[in-house]
């Protein structure tokens, strides 16, 4: 079965970090490009970065960039996201994803809170 479980997550102030992870199990997960994603309460979908499969690149939003680390560690079938320097407004569910077989699949996501 394939599985993609979030962790990390949590409530912070404005300008402190938090890493988030993604327990990738099921599939190979070394194989296949990986991104995380952010859905902010009443909002739609918004991507914040992607890395493939080897970990030599990533993308970032303009929102991300600077602030935002994605990497993975394809030996533990893990993907990370560090967020430094949160606001207010990336109060959102963090989810992990990846597409098999042109199907998008994520995880059950992460809350993150930025609130003092």
């Amino acid at each position: 079965e394939v599985q993609l479980v979030e962790s990390g997550g949590g409530l912070v102030q404005p300008g402190g970090s938090l890493r988030l992870s993604c327990a990738a199990s099921g599939f190979t997960f070394g194989s296949y490009d990986m991104v995380w994603v952010r859905q902010a309460p009443g909002k739609g979908a918004e991507w914040v970065a992607g890395i493939d499969s080897g970990g030599r690149s990533t993308h970032y939003a303009d929102s991300a960039k600077g602030r935002f680390t994605i990497s993975r560690d394809n030996a533990k079938n893990t993907l990370y996201l560090q967020m430094n320097s949160l606001k207010f407004e990336e109060t959102a569910a963090y989810y992990c994803g990846t597409k098999l077989g042109g199907e998008t699949i994520t995880g059950q996501g992460t809350q993150v809170s930025v609130s003092s």
